[in-house]
């Protein structure tokens, strides 16, 4: 005798997981906006919502890896990797923001 398996439907699989409503596109900034010139803060610790997937070589996972052990061993910082790449990721746009051409990031951009 078969015995059919109960799958959840498409509703349930795409789903969204934030349970507050979403501000829409004409709508007031989110609360967590950046407004112009005000300092870049990463999240920190709380639960995101939004992903990006990002590939790298070995040796840049290897930096990136050092990178948090550094972090951890001399400056008793303990970090998870995705928030070292925020915390980067601020520091970047940050400098781009306030420096425009002048900023590591279209000072490296350029180079290659």
């Amino acid at each position: 005798m078969a015995r059919r398996v109960s799958l959840p439907a498409a509703d349930d699989l795409f789903r969204p997981t934030d349970t507050q409503p979403r501000p829409e596109a004409d709508a007031a900034p989110a609360p967590d906006a950046v407004a112009p010139g005000a300092p870049r803060r990463p999240s920190g610790r709380v639960r995101h919502d939004e992903k990006v997937t990002v590939y790298l070589t070995a040796d840049e996972l290897l930096d990136l890896e050092n990178a948090r052990l550094t972090l951890r061993r001399a400056h008793e910082l303990a970090v998870d990797r995705g928030r070292l790449v925020r915390e980067a990721v601020a520091l970047v746009l940050e400098d781009l923001e306030a420096r425009g051409d002048d900023s590591a990031l279209v000072r490296r951009l350029s180079q290659q």
